[in-house]
């Protein structure tokens, strides 16, 4: 890849927040990055996603990102790896999580005892501050690491990790009944 002066000067217009160059970028590079997309994720659909997201984190994070012998493009192709491997973990989860539910008798509705659950686990979820609500969802169900998560929500990492271990703390002692686990006696130490 060579020196692109148009492509520069389209970058860094890009830079001082011209949408219209930061489309023509996007015009330039679409396709490219949509066959990378393709191929790593063998569906239509989710390379579109996956493509999508990699040119939003480009205008999101365009003031940290260098180009690359004058071209965004390597640091789009990237970005494109990494968002294919996160979609690929989270479909993972989601069809494990599917396959291991409890399922519930056809026809009927769910019995009292799975509706006060969920009431509960709703009620517990929306009394925690909502950085730590969003950092749970991102980091123990869409798997974001968390310096991720603590960039998405605008916090320092260290402080994301205090934050997430103490909501978890609040959810296990909240709803500490419905955990099969056996809890230790208190007064005993494991």
């Amino acid at each position: 890849m060579m020196d692109d002066p148009a492509e520069l000067q389209l970058w860094n217009r890009a830079l001082r927040d011209d949408g219209e160059a930061f489309g023509r970028l996007f015009d330039l590079h679409r396709a490219r990055v949509y066959r990378r997309a393709l191929g790593l994720t063998e569906d239509r659909h989710n390379a579109e996603d996956v493509t999508a997201t990699a040119f939003f984190e480009l205008w999101r994070k365009r003031r940290s990102v260098t180009p690359v012998n004058g071209s965004v493009l390597p640091w789009l192709l990237v970005t494109v790896v990494n968002v294919s491997r996160n979609l690929r973990r989270s479909t993972s989860r989601y069809e494990k999580f599917l396959r291991t539910a409890p399922r519930q008798p056809a026809g009927g509705e769910p019995d009292a005892e799975t509706v006060e659950t969920r009431q509960r686990l709703a009620m517990a979820l929306k009394a925690l501050a909502p950085i730590d609500g969003a950092l749970l969802v991102l980091v123990v169900l869409e798997d974001v690491p968390i310096a991720e998560a603590a960039e998405a929500v605008g916090i320092k990492p260290v402080t994301a990790r205090v934050r997430l271990h103490r909501a978890r703390a609040r959810l296990r002692e909240n709803l500490h009944d419905l955990d099969p686990r056996p809890r230790p006696a208190e007064g005993m130490s494991c």
